[in-house]
């Protein structure tokens, strides 16, 4: 038996849930009812970012929308003719680096210079105590004449970055101008928007929702793999004393990975459900999502709101995956093509590359349980029934890619299997790759996702992957792959990579099928999206995505006909919702979701029972009873 087949098996007996047979169905599936973010695409919700990316493909009425959408975005005027919209996608994907972040050519820094000096200082700005290199020479009341024979001294330099290229937010779009941000770092600017989107795709007031359940059954798990790495946060604590400046109260708090997490239950949700951050380098994204997903598999949760926002466009960082030789360089690029850099084709996955592009990017899906979904009429965009993580085992490099995506992949192909059936995986199914671009990357995960095909009997497996339009964020990169997976059965288009001109001859691909252009398909001909993420030091997850026509008849199975009849018939008022708050939207209206007028909760908005707990302004009390699978003794007493 194979590998791959004796895991197939031991996932059939292990699994329980949702599959065939004589497995359990009572278990909660997670639907995603809500969805949004903002990346070098556009915001996500209604598909705008995945359109943008295949805007070509659309039809007329879907590419004006699509290009009303951006200009709201970036403040400028909607094109008045269809063949207009190039000016718009010049803003977008991949591009060379803008002023709006910092510029790439003008960096601030201090170069050391061995020498031995003679400096004039005024009196009451000489260093106390004063440093033991330095000797006073001469002094009077105002002037103080020191030698130093210092290793080095530092005088300020500008210099010039050697990458020039990162997937930026659209031109002209600046999330903290939106909200009362008082020096939010950008991550956490980018946060408050993208979870403001996904509140609004739901088309159900957020307090509405928030009423059908206790406060304690809803979990948020987002954060950042890099925290907050800009001057208003974890970059200009570490920079301050080095540049004379003062570190404030907000540096070091704001630089906190998960502090994504904690913005959104403080000042979004009003959350006081479980919390936290899963931090699995560029895979974190799956790490949360599996959290959630645990959550509402095991009651212990109704909604789970996922998600993540990365910056990491800073000298600092982009420097530093340099430093490693990990990101496609202005001089790589030139070595590459023997010309100029292409700095929209920066990003090659699978194709002769150099090396990723990073990205910026904040993204959120909403889930809850689909006994919920039904009972409120929530949008199905797709289920995810499960998350699998594995780690690589003994490595020679913590950066190299090892085995755990291989258990990961197997195991996401055996669920999605069990679910519906092993014909609807080889020939309704398709791989959001990973994808970065590395010359590494395309012939590990191309080798991986060719042997998986090879067992699994997938003949040509379609293959895409959108860091050719977004670049890497890291983190967050996942959920970049998840929403455009959501567009797929809406538009029944593939994303073609269409920075890859041709595939290179060392990717495994026998049987794959690399999409390098848009390929339109039946909405409805695929069920399922396998969505991969690999991350630094091997944090590898995968995803099976259920295409919502598929979970519809999941669904029906599970709760009858009667139910989905009912469900139908509540879902059309939220359609409606959904579609009014898109065209606001479009409109202008890009305020996020943002209350700090709201009283903090304390002590004496709490009211004690013997087995509840009442919070003043929630709905619902909280039972402070939890299941004990332990059993009882008594160890005191008779």
């Amino acid at each position: 038996m194979s590998f791959f087949n004796h895991l197939y098996s031991l996932y059939r007996i292990n699994m329980m849930g949702y599959g065939c047979g004589e497995m359990s169905h009572t278990q909660p599936l997670p639907i995603i009812i809500g969805f949004g973010g903002i990346n070098a695409a556009g915001r996500s919700s209604f598909h705008h970012a995945y359109r943008a990316m295949v805007l070509d493909a659309l039809s007329e009425e879907h590419r004006v929308q699509t290009c009303a959408s951006l200009a709201a975005l970036m403040g400028v005027q909607a094109p008045t003719q269809d063949g207009d919209a190039q000016h718009l996608l010049n803003r977008l994907f991949i591009r060379r680096l803008e002023g709006d972040i910092f510029d790439y050519q003008q960096v601030a820094g201090n170069k050391k210079l061995p020498a031995t000096y003679r400096l004039s200082i005024p009196v009451d700005e000489l260093p106390h105590p004063l440093p033991a290199q330095w000797k006073i020479v001469s002094q009077d009341d105002h002037t103080a004449v020191v030698t130093t024979n210092s290793e080095h001294l530092l005088v300020s330099q500008m210099r010039h970055l050697k990458v020039s290229v990162a997937g930026q937010l659209p031109t002209g779009f600046h999330p903290g101008a939106l909200y009362e941000s008082h020096s939010h770092p950008r991550g956490l600017q980018m946060t408050i928007y993208g979870i403001s989107d996904a509140l609004r795709s739901m088309g159900m007031d957020w307090h509405t929702l928030q009423r059908h359940v206790p406060p304690d059954a809803i979990s948020v798990y987002a954060g950042s793999a890099m925290g907050q790495l800009d001057q208003a946060a974890g970059g200009g604590m570490c920079a301050a004393p080095w540049q004379g400046e003062r570190i404030t109260s907000r540096h070091c708090p704001f630089s906190l990975p998960e502090m994504p997490a904690d913005f959104i239950n403080a000042y979004v949700l009003g959350s006081v459900g479980m919390t936290g951050a899963g931090l699995g380098a560029c895979a974190s994204f799956l790490y949360n999502l599996r959290m959630g997903i645990a959550d509402i598999r095991n009651r212990q949760a109704r909604i789970a709101i996922i998600g993540g926002s990365e910056a990491p466009i800073t000298p600092e960082v982009i420097e530093g995956y340099h430093a490693m030789g990990a990101l496609a360089s202005d001089e790589k690029l030139r070595q590459l093509d023997g010309k100029e850099p292409d700095y929209r084709r920066a990003c090659r996955p699978f194709g002769e590359n150099c090396g990723f592009t990073m990205g910026e990017s904040a993204q959120f899906v909403i889930l809850c349980d689909d006994e919920l979904a039904l009972e409120i009429g929530a949008h199905c965009y797709a289920a995810v029934p499960d998350v699998f993580v594995h780690a690589d085992g003994y490595k020679r490099s913590i950066s190299a890619p090892g085995v755990g995506n291989y258990l990961t992949l197997g195991k996401a192909v055996a669920c999605a299997a069990d679910i519906f059936g092993t014909e609807a995986v080889k020939h309704h199914s398709f791989v959001q790759a990973h994808g970065t671009g590395t010359p590494q990357n395309r012939v590990t995960e191309s080798q991986l996702l060719n042997a998986v095909a090879q067992q699994f009997a997938i003949e040509k497996w379609p293959v895409i992957a959108v860091k050719n339009y977004l670049g890497h964020s890291l983190g967050v990169a996942a959920g970049d792959q998840i929403n455009a997976s959501l567009g797929v059965w809406q538009y029944g288009i593939l994303p073609g990579i269409t920075a890859t001109h041709h595939i290179a001859a060392d990717v495994h691909d026998k049987y794959l099928d690399i999409l390098l252009r848009h390929r339109s398909i039946a909405p409805h001909s695929t069920a399922i999206a396998f969505i991969n993420s690999k991350g630094f030091g091997g944090n590898n997850a995968t995803a099976p995505l259920l295409a919502p026509h598929a979970v519809q008849r999941l669904l029906e199975r599970r709760h009858g006909r009667t139910a989905m009849q009912r469900w139908h018939k509540k879902n059309e008022s939220i359609c409606q919702q959904s579609e009014d708050n898109d065209r606001a939207i479009i409109a202008g209206d890009l305020r996020p979701i943002y209350d700090k007028k709201s009283t903090a909760l304390s002590g004496d908005d709490i009211q004690l029972q013997e087995s509840l707990i009442h919070i003043q302004g929630y709905d619902r009390p909280i039972s402070i009873k939890t299941a004990n699978p332990y059993g009882t003794i008594q160890i005191y007493g008779d």
